[in-house]
């Protein structure tokens, strides 16, 4: 079985991931966009060079387009995930408003 645990293990296998591990990768894809903008945020406040400010700006918002549409693939291969997702940003917003 493959390993998703760290980019790097990441490989093409000789036959079609299972449903779990195609779920697995997905997580693991949309855990790396975000820490991808966080890198990008870091770098942007630790400098005063607007051109990589710019660029870097522009990326992150790449990367977070690039998280919606995980989140989308998530929500289709996993309807039971997105639910509880869903569960508890409504359990969130009850505690908010409390």
């Amino acid at each position: 079985m493959p390993e998703f645990t760290k980019i790097k293990t990441v490989f093409t296998p000789k036959r079609p991931l299972t449903e779990i591990e195609l779920l697995r990768a997905i997580k693991l894809a949309l855990a790396s966009e975000f820490e991808a903008i966080q890198i990008y945020q870091q770098i942007m406040e630790s400098t005063d060079k607007i051109p990589v400010k710019k660029v870097l700006s522009e990326i992150t918002d790449d990367e977070k387009h690039h998280v919606g549409g995980l989140y989308k693939l998530l929500e289709i291969l996993s309807p039971e995930d997105a639910k509880a997702y869903e569960y508890g940003v409504q359990e969130t917003l009850e505690n908010i408003s409390k």
